[in-house]
Order: structure tokens, then C-alpha cells, then sequence
């Protein structure tokens, strides 16, 4: 949901929104779809990943005139064929998933040329799958131009030119990872927004989604892993250890793996909590002792490879996890210092709240982000530190590229939760002259079935807001000067 914690105040403003946005887009892809020869429709075709080489692609099949209890037709396999080309006329290459049918559909197209527009059409059993609908937002789910849209395609996209110079590694970040939790998509206790739960029998969702994301980043062969904070739902010993052990898979934490703080790992009151420490602002502070109980502070500064990385805990405050994110005074005092040790050095940082957020779906409030006074500070640091070329930040749980004026050679960069959809992670592929920045779905088999299932949260609408409403919201690629990182 959107920022975690979406108050009643925040639901009445975007109701007011979402009532101008006629029927609910939930119903829209069936309509839109309609239905192939042997009653399947395809919808919800998102190209997710669009690098110079490759791009993926998925959608959901399902049974047209049924309805699953949360306003999506029932799974449909199928089988998942891509047809695309150079022309719109002429879709002569096919890519297709291995394996048996599915209705979560995920395919990959490889082998594509930096600089080509491509033209595409996905289609199961014969049927052209339909893009997901954006009604509340301007945007485009299946290309980087208009090509198709109002259509079931063909689509079209332009892949990127990769980054310049030589690749050097890749650091995967995630973020919102919630383990603990039960339910997704709650909104401020009301009822007509029905909270997603996992479906009987099943892993809970946070591990089965945790567990695709460790096995699915091996392909990228990466180097380290940043989780940006919300590790636990609400920060019991037993969430934070399953987590632990789960990134553990991974490697060695605080050598090849890193986290920090956010919101719902907050110090907490009660007996669940009554063997942590006791917390600086309040109660007992059960992450600190998962993770930072042999450290005097719950931020850092680490030298990996040559590339300087900094973990910020943006809840350094007392409080109850809904307001705005904050640093404390002697933490923003040793960030500024951090910073200006080495303006000219390649840096990174990363922590759960974003400084600003922007061009948003649903309203956003002061609990959406860092507190402004902290973040204009922080924007003008990074305007004289030069070194500093990304900033990630989750809590949103959406996709989002912002560049702000007051520092616009540092992308601000939002990455959609790992624990629902779209679920996944962003790889970041470091050259020495620049770098690109891709989203990936988490594409185990129980990942994407429990994806699928969980874009049914604020009824239906959630795409609209965690996707990205452009490609560019969830890869990009920047030239920068990176050439004093190890390879």
C-alpha cells in the first residue's frame, strides 16, 4: 500500500480521485481483451525490463465471466508466446517460455540491439494479450512510445544505448520486504478496501517472494545487495531472523549483503519485544539486535570495490511508523561530514524513506518521505558532491525516477516492494563511464502466481501507482564518471 501506512485522511482525498476515474480498472482488461477460441482472455501486459540487449515482457491468462473473489478472473493456463520484429508488419522472431502452461506469464527477449525500435505482440492460445489500463494516471505499461495503445498491439520499444566504457559489477537494491506479514493492500481500517491475504496452503507470501528474488539475482552474477529498510512487518525477533537467514542465501551479510531501517522496523512496545534492547527513542529495539548489535549507530559508510555506500536509518526518531521519516541530529551531522570527506567520490546511498516524492497516483502526505527541512538539506549537499550519482529509497513501494533541480546529476530513484506487486528488485550495472539501472520481477513459479494475485490490492488500482507509469520509472541508463571503481 501506498508509503505503508495510508491513513483515513490520505483514503478520502484519493477516493475523490478515484471517483472520477469511472468503472474500476480492475474490470477494464476483460473487457478490453476479449476472448481467444477457447475461452481465454489475456491481459495485464507489462513490459517490465527494457535494457540494450533484452527485454521482459509479462501478462495474466484467466476464464472470462468469473470472478476468483477479488475481482479478477480465474487463472487460465496457457501457453506464453512473444512475436516481434523491426516492422510492425513483419513479427518474424518468436520468444517463448519454457516449461509447462501457466497464467502468469513471463518472457524474455534476448539478443536485441542497442538503439533498434522494436514491435511486439504477446499473445496465449492465439489470443493478443491487452495492456494494463492506466485510468487515474498518464502512462504506458507496454512501450516507450504510443504505438498500439488502445490496442492489443503490436507494441513498440527503443532499447537503450548500454552505459559507456567498460563494465566493472553489479549491486542488486530491494527494499520492503515485510516478513511477517499477513496481509497486503490494508488501507487505514476500511473495509471496502479488502486486504490481500496469501492463498490457503501456500508459503507465507513474504518468504515465497524473498526466496524467488535471492535465486532469481544469481543470472546477474552480482556482487553485493542493498536492502533499503521495512525488513520485517513489524520488527518481531523471529520476522527479522527468518529474514536474516533468507538474505543469508545470498552471502555473507555486511561483507556481500547490506540493510538498513525503516519504518515498521521501529522500535515496538509489548511482550513480543521485551528480550531486545531497549531503544534509544522507545520501547525495544529488536532490529538493532538483529543487525547492528556490535555497531554504536544503525547507519554506515562501507568501501565496496572503490564504490563508497552509505545506509541511512531514516527512522532515527521516536514514533509510531505513520509520520514522516526523519534522521536524528547527530546522524545528519555525520552524513554531511561522510560526504564531505571526498566530494569527487563514486557514492551511493541508500535508506528507506525518499527525499521527495512526486507525480503520484494517490495524495501525497508529509509520511510519504523524509522530512523536508532534512531532504532540502541533504538535495544541497549532493549539489556540491559531485561523487554522488544515486540515491535509492523504497517505502513507496512503487517505481519512480526523480530528478530534483536542486541536485540534478543525483538520480532519486524508488523501488517497488519485493513483498507484493509488481515484486522484485532493480540490478544496478556499474561501467566506468556510467551506469544502468534495471527492474526485475521476482519470476519464481509462487512468485508471480502471488504478484498476480496481490495487483488486486485498492481495488485493482495498484498497478497505476507501483509499476512506473513510464519504462523510465523503472530502467534508465546515466553517464557518469565511475572509472575509480575496482572491477
Amino acid at each position: 500500500m501506498p508509503a505503508c501506512d495510508f491513513t483515513r485522511r490520505d483514503l478520502l482525498l484519493w477516493t475523490a480521485l478515484a471517483a472520477t476515474a469511472g468503472p474500476l480498472a480492475l474490470a477494464e482488461p476483460a473487457r478490453a481483451a476479449g476472448t481467444g477460441r477457447d475461452g481465454v482472455a489475456a491481459v495485464d501486459l507489462e513490459l517490465v525490463t527494457l535494457a540494450e540487449d533484452h527485454a521482459v515482457v509479462t501478462w495474466y491468462t484467466g476464464v472470462p465471466g468469473t470472478d476468483d473473489g477479488l475481482g479478477r478472473m480465474l487463472p487460465a493456463p496457457a501457453d506464453s508466446v512473444v512475436v516481434y520484429g523491426t516492422h510492425p508488419a513483419r513479427l518474424n522472431r518468436v520468444a517463448q517460455a519454457t516449461g509447462p502452461n501457466t497464467a502468469y506469464h513471463h518472457v524474455e527477449l534476448r539478443g536485441l540491439e542497442p538503439g533498434q525500435t522494436y514491435y511486439y505482440q504477446a499473445r496465449s492460445r492465439g489470443q493478443a494479450a491487452s495492456p494494463t489500463p492506466f485510468t487515474l494516471i498518464s502512462g504506458n505499461a507496454v512501450g516507450t512510445s504510443s504505438c498500439g495503445l488502445g490496442t492489443t498491439g503490436p507494441f513498440a520499444f527503443t532499447t537503450p544505448q548500454p552505459p559507456r566504457g567498460r563494465y566493472l559489477f553489479s549491486v542488486v537494491l530491494c527494499n520492503d520486504l515485510h516478513m511477517g506479514e499477513t496481509q497486503a493492500g490494508l488501507v487505514g481500517g476500511q473495509p471496502q478496501y479488502i486486504g490481500i491475504t496469501q492463498e490457503p496452503g501456500l508459503p507465507p507470501y513474504p518468504e515465497v517472494m524473498l526466496e524467488s528474488l535471492v535465486e532469481d539475482v544469481r543470472r546477474h552474477d552480482p556482487r553485493y545487495l542493498l536492502a533499503a529498510g521495512d525488513i520485517s512487518a513489524e520488527a518481531v525477533p523471529a520476522d527479522l531472523g527468518r529474514a536474516g537467514h533468507l538474505l543469508d542465501r545470498f552471502g555473507r551479510y555486511e561483507r556481500d549483503y547490506f540493510v538498513t531501517r525503516g519504518n515498521h522496523d521501529r522500535a515496538h512496545v509489548g511482550d513480543p519485544y521485551a528480550n531486545c534492547r531497549v531503544g534509544q527513542w522507545q520501547g525495544n529495539d529488536c532490529f538493532y539486535d538483529g543487525f547492528f548489535a556490535h555497531q554504536k549507530q544503525t547507519y554506515f559508510t562501507r568501501e565496496l570495490s572503490g564504490l563508497r555506500v552509505i545506509g541511512l536509518d531514516t527512522y532515527d526518531k521516536p514514533g509510531n511508523g505513520g509520520d514522516a521519516g526523519a534522521l536524528s541530529t547527530e546522524q545528519l551531522a555525520w552524513f554531511r561530514s561522510e560526504l564531505a570527506k571526498d566530494r569527487d567520490r563514486p557514492t551511493l546511498v541508500f535508506g528507506h524513506h525518499p527525499l521527495v516524492v512526486q507525480d503520484s497516483a494517490f495524495p501525497i502526505t508529509p509520511s510519504s518521505s523524509l522530512l523536508a527541512d532534512q531532504a532540502a538539506t541533504i538535495l544541497g549537499d549532493y549539489a556540491t558532491t559531485p561523487g554522488v550519482f544515486l540515491h535509492h529509497a523504497g517505502h513507496t513501494h512503487r517505481n519512480k525516477r526523480t530528478v530534483s533541480p536542486s541536485a540534478p546529476k543525483v538520480l532519486l530513484q524508488e523501488i517497488a516492494a519485493a513483498k507484493e506487486y509488481p515484486g522484485g528488485y532493480s540490478v544496478l550495472r556499474l561501467h566506468t563511464g556510467g551506469y544502468a539501472l534495471n527492474f526485475y520481477k521476482s519470476r519464481g513459479d509462487l512468485a508471480r502466481r502471488w504478484s498476480e494475485r496481490s495487483r488486486q490490492e485498492i481495488l485493482g488500482y495498484w498497478p497505476q501507482f507501483a509499476l512506473g507509469a513510464a519504462v523510465s520509472d523503472r530502467n534508465t541508463v546515466v553517464a557518469h564518471d565511475l572509472s575509480g571503481l575496482k572491477r
